[in-house]
């Protein structure tokens, strides 16, 4: 027979298992015999294919275009030059790009899926990869399905299946056993299909089929083959290589005719000083280079626990200027510890901390029982029975208890341990018939319990939803009429509770009539007795406060958004310094009701404003109001319901302990620590990289104005050609390979946290960077190699209007000046672009290692070529002198200290 055809009990048998799950060597044995529970993957194209793209991509296209013209021009050692070089930068581009391929792989492994099972009786989490048909797995709201599984337990539970089905509304789910054909098993009420998620509810299955035999396989291949879109960053860069290859060509062409028809040039020399023009201003290695500088990025902030999901993310969080965070767990540790027990009507002082039952129930500084307080054992029935976390007794001396499931429930539950209370063996007695839910509309959660021939409610949620559903409090053990006057005296109770940044619970029970069937939450709750409140601390974490502090310094505002009571959240917000003087606490009802205009007048007024008692749809609402203000957004979330305000923030972060596999897969990037302060450090490196681009495109813009102006001489005034087309390679894809990465990989400027965000509109190739590339510094470096090129001509006696020829020694040491000119200016521009602003001796000139082997770098290619001698065949250079080298190496205090008197200035004007 069919699964889904047959009853819960029979399941077991037909798979092979029990309610109290596979043993650990069962467990193995069919891992072994089914497989890992892994999709398999599509056959992807040979790796040489993403070799050969490089040889026909733009910029190589230009070059191929060079060396046949060199052919033509009867210079074919010039022509197989070109073709080396592109060759070479293919291997280098290729490499760069499987490096960074492999690191974002990398970053996948980091946050492995993982699945709740019961295994001999004991629930634990294991690798989803690890599932084997005849698990038993536990699933609540927000938890991805990975393996085909027939439900045995159900509790309001829905299921998104728009994977596979294309339908965005979520499904029922049902236990009870099913009719029909395999051919609707996708839309089957009482199966759990790997690829959806669960949008509510909870349940328990029993895994029918992994990996390759589940539904999701079947089309697992179309969906890894859809092509990722390239980044607005890379887009733009394509762009600039563009601009730089039109100008290239047209350079190149105007140069031709112009030593054609004006100089009176031979058409084979025309050809090659064209050609050489060309190939200098083609930025060989640029956009290989970004690739793999966004990649090493991003493992740094992994190291910083924020994984960052896609390159193109990066960029945004450069600019971004709001921060919209929820309360708990992010600013806060989410390390819940009951302090304060209210029940009617004494307060009690609970001592201990965090999830260590340790501790004592103080009654004016007298220890008290829950059997002594009547009120006290509804409360804990109520907190442990409308409960689904679990604490975890250490199985060695000296380690710590562990807690699995929601950190407020397990606070719960800690408490009740400290008073002996015994949740475990009253439920025994008790068993849960019914659960709902929490939700955060209803911001309550239900346990119906079967209780000798009768049926218990329990209900737990905010204190004053549960007040307000009260119709009677217990009073020494028996249900009292709750009068307004009564209710209104506790709820200042709970306020006084809350400024002092508590999180309470309200708890509550009712009991149902015997024939009571009808279990919707509406149903349930109501008519209610109140037991009392439970109040927890959760204290910030203290490195948000710095955090906090360094938005505020670079224009980033933070807005938080919580479901909390607004007194509790206004406490938290101004002890990080979120919220300082007037503040507007906006309530989830006073939401609903505002229109987008008057909510958009409140975002733009100049008080600070908190968002209390809200959903994950006024999350939504709230980022598609900043967004339609031209805000750049990141938005906090954790639970299933979040994943549309995820998908809608310029940058969705999940929470990688506390946040479910729906609202990671939704999100930009994901926390592995939840902590608010690794969004502003995100945010820090999003600005250094971004930065750090427009550093090594300054730095390559330098010498391709050093590489121009010589040719622009030529014309002008007749002179020998200073630089030759090989030389000019052996810088492009030489000399300055290296460092133009080293600049790439550089650490933040002191002050990147000072400036204000970047605009979305603010292109990387901005006026700024040409001025200071191309124009300052590019004519520093070009006059200085030119004045090294006519120190040597004079030095051997030329005059201007003399031609030399090219074999000619003088000439060959004049070229070979102007060659390691260019390198030895570099260093010095490499030691300076390394700040925009900041001076260089305040971040450390050598505090990037990769500095230091880049300049070693260059110099050992610099030293090859013009001491070795087949290398001085190839690229037309001579031995230098002494004399040469003193001269040479003040280019580079004067290229560094030039850039230093520039960043003086641009600091004394801001």
């Amino acid at each position: 027979m069919k699964i889904y055809k047959l009853p819960p009990e029979d399941v077991y048998e037909d798979l092979k298992t029990s309610n109290e799950g596979l043993s650990h060597e069962e467990a193995e044995k069919r891992l072994q015999e089914f497989g890992l529970n892994q999709i398999e993957e599509v056959k992807k194209k040979p790796i040489y294919y993403k070799f050969l793209a490089n040889l026909y991509q733009l910029l190589a296209l230009l070059l191929w275009g060079a060396s046949i013209l060199a052919f033509i021009s009867g210079t074919p050692q010039l022509g197989l030059a070109i073709i080396a070089v592109i060759i070479i930068n293919a291997i280098f581009s290729f490499w760069q790009e499987y490096q960074a391929e492999k690191a974002i792989e990398a970053l996948k492994r980091i946050l492995p899926s993982t699945a709740k099972v019961i295994r001999e009786s004991q629930k634990e989490e294991i690798p989803t990869a690890k599932l084997v048909p005849g698990d038993i797995i536990i699933f609540d709201e927000g938890d991805n399905i990975s393996a085909d599984a027939r439900l045995v337990e159900a509790s309001q539970m829905k299921v998104d299946s728009s994977t596979l089905t294309g339908e965005s509304k979520p499904v029922r789910k049902v236990a009870d056993p099913q009719e029909g054909d395999e051919e609707t098993m996708v839309g089957m009420p009482n199966l759990v299909l790997a690829g959806t998620s669960i949008v509510s509810g909870s349940g328990k299955a029993v895994v029918f089929a992994t990996g390759s035999k589940t539904e999701f396989n079947k089309i697992a291949a179309l969906t890894q083959e859809v092509k990722e879109e390239p980044s607005p960053l890379q887009k733009e860069l394509r762009r600039v290589t563009q601009i730089i290859a039109l100008l290239a060509i047209l350079m190149g062409v105007t140069l031709f005719f112009v030593n054609i028809y004006l100089v009176n040039l031979p058409l084979s020399v025309a050809f090659l000083f064209a050609i050489g023009l060309t190939v200098a201003n083609v930025p060989e290695g640029l956009l290989p280079t970004v690739t793999l500088a966004l990649a090493a990025s991003v493992q740094k902030m992994a190291q910083k626990n924020a994984l960052i999901k896609r390159l193109s993310s990066v960029e945004t969080l450069g600019s971004t200027n709001i921060i919209c965070t929820d309360k708990t767990g992010t600013i806060t540790k989410n390390e819940m510890t009951v302090r304060k027990i209210w029940v009617p009507h004494e307060t009690l002082d609970v001592t201990g901390a965090g999830y260590q039952p340790e501790g004592k129930f103080l009654h004016n500084g007298e220890e008290v029982s829950h059997e002594e307080i009547r009120e006290l054992r509804l409360l804990m029935r109520s907190a442990t029975f409308a409960n689904d976390a679990q604490l975890i007794e250490p199985s060695k001396p000296g380690e710590k208890w562990k807690i699995l499931g929601d950190p407020t429930e397990a606070a719960l539950l800690v408490a009740a341990r400290k008073n002996g209370f015994d949740w475990e063996e009253r439920i025994k007695k008790q068993p849960r018939i019914v659960e709902l839910p929490f939700d955060s509309k209803r911001k309550s959660m239900s346990s119906i319990h079967q209780k000798d021939g009768k049926k218990m409610a329990y209900i737990k949620g905010a204190p004053k939803k549960i007040i307000a559903l009260s119709q009677e409090i217990s009073i020494n053990g028996e249900p009292k009429p709750f009068s307004e006057e009564e209710k209104d005296q506790i709820i200042k109770i709970h306020d006084e509770l809350a400024v002092s940044g508590l999180r309470i619970l309200g708890m509550a029970y009712r009991e149902l009539p015997p024939d009571f069937e009808d279990y919707r939450p509406e149903a349930v709750e109501k008519d209610l007795v109140f037991v009392g409140m439970m109040a927890m601390q959760d204290p910030p974490r203290p490195e948000v406060k710095p955090a906090v502090e360094d938005c505020h310094r670079a224009g980033i505002r933070i807005i938080m958004i919580t479901g909390d009571y607004g007194l509790t959240a206004q406490s938290i917000a101004q002890e990080v310094g979120i919220v300082s003087g007037e503040c507007r606490i906006v309530k989830g009802k006073e939401l609903n009701a505002l229109s987008d205009e008057q909510v958009k007048e409140i975002l733009r007024g100049s008080c600070n404003v908190i968002f209390a008692r809200a959903v994950p749809e006024h999350k939504m609402r709230i980022a598609s109001i900043l967004e339609s203000e031209n805000e750049i957004v990141a938005m906090t979330g954790d639970g299933v319901n979040d994943a549309p305000a995820l998908r809608k923030a310029d940058i969705g972060v999940a929470m990688g302990i506390s946040g479910t596999d729906v609202a990671k897969e939704a999100s930009d990037m994901v926390l592995t620590d939840d902590n608010f302060a690794t969004i502003v450090t995100a945010i820090k490196e999003g600005r250094t990289i971004y930065e750090n681009i427009r550093k090594f495109i300054t730095y390559i813009f330098t010498h391709e104005t050093a590489e121009i102006i010589p040719f622009v001489l030529l014309v002008l005034f007749k002179i020998p050609l200073p630089i030759t087309v090989m030389q000019i390679l052996a810088i492009d894809l030489g000399t300055d390979t290296l460092p133009a990465l080293a600049l790439g990989v550089g650490p933040s400027e002191s002050d990147v946290m000072d400036r204000a965000p970047r605009s979305r509109k603010e292109g990387l190739l901005n006026r700024f960077v040409i001025m200071r590339g191309y124009v300052f510094l590019g004519l520093i470096e070009a006059a200085l190699v030119m004045s090294g090129y006519f120190w040597v001509l004079y030095s051997g006696g030329w005059s201007l209007g003399v031609n030399l020829p090219t074999t000619e020694p003088l000439y060959l040491k004049a070229t070979t000046m102007v060659f390691a000119g260019i390198v030895m200016a570099q260093i010095g521009n490499l030691l300076g672009c390394q700040t925009t602003r900041t001076s260089a001796f305040t971040v450390g000139l050598f505090k990037n290692k990769w500095i230091i082997r880049g300049i070693l770098f260059e110099v050992a290619v610099l030293l090859s070529i013009i001491y070795l001698p087949f290398m001085q065949s190839i690229f037309t250079t001579t031995a230098l002198g002494i004399s040469e080298w003193i001269y040479l190496i003040t280019f580079i205090p004067i290229m560094f200290f030039a850039e230093e008197l520039r960043k003086y200035f641009a600091r004394r004007r801001s």
